[in-house]
């Protein structure tokens, strides 16, 4: 016999569960942002406020949100984390700035972080990570700055880069690419500098005369 006053206490359930599973566990973001604390070691516990409980993770430190709450940015450069990325990462498709730089961090760059159709800047300079830069970062066609120097990246360029309008700044300096440097787009204005410390890198491609993949595996 459930009158007006079992009625209302049973919505009132109803509102403290979907509050309850409604924390950073129910927000797409906040699960993206907590799977890559997962996957890291933070010895000095820059990532402590990361609360999945928390509705949202615009209170957490080092990350910034927009006025509807999306995350804009991550600051974490020069935290002494170590660890991997993760894919999760191309959930967080208002991302403007991922700063990365200087920590330990391992593994490849996911091919994911080209869904980060919003994302500026790309910061993973000084850090240990290895494989291909993925060609799938040629879709982030508002990217301003490219800096992944200082790393064991290999293969070869993405040509795939030199199609986005906006990139003014990359510096691929310091790793084990190969093939040659491309002239086009915005790469034209790139300083050789950028490209040093390379072995296998060969100079400027000479359009309709060489491959660039030549000494690429």
């Amino acid at each position: 016999m459930g009158g007006p006053t079992t009625s209302f206490w049973v919505m009132l359930s109803l509102i403290a569960a979907a509050g309850i599973q409604g924390g950073a566990s129910g927000n797409s973001e906040g699960d993206a942002l907590y799977a890559l604390r997962r996957s890291w070691s933070d010895p000095d516990n820059v990532l402590q406020s990361w609360d999945p409980n928390l509705v949202n993770p615009c209170t957490w430190f080092h990350i910034t949100c927009n006025e509807d709450n999306h995350v804009t940015r991550v600051d974490l450069g020069n935290s002494n984390l170590s660890g991997h990325l993760v894919p999760d990462l191309g959930k967080l498709e208002h991302l403007q700035y991922l700063e990365l730089y200087k920590n330990n961090i391992q593994g490849t760059i996911p091919v994911e972080i080209g869904n980060l159709k919003n994302l500026i800047s790309l910061d993973l300079y000084n850090n240990n990570i290895s494989g291909t830069i993925p060609p799938q970062l040629g879709k982030l066609k508002s990217l301003v700055f490219l800096r992944v120097n200082n790393n064991q990246l290999s293969g070869q360029i993405p040509r795939e880069l030199a199609n986005i309008p906006s990139l003014k700044v990359v510096d691929v300096s310091s790793n084990n690419l190969c093939g040659s440097i491309p002239i086009s787009g915005p790469f034209e204005h790139i300083p050789l500098e950028n490209f040093e410390n390379n072995p296998r890198l060969e100079g400027p491609e000479l359009i309709g005369l060489a491959s660039y993949e030549t000494n690429c595996p």
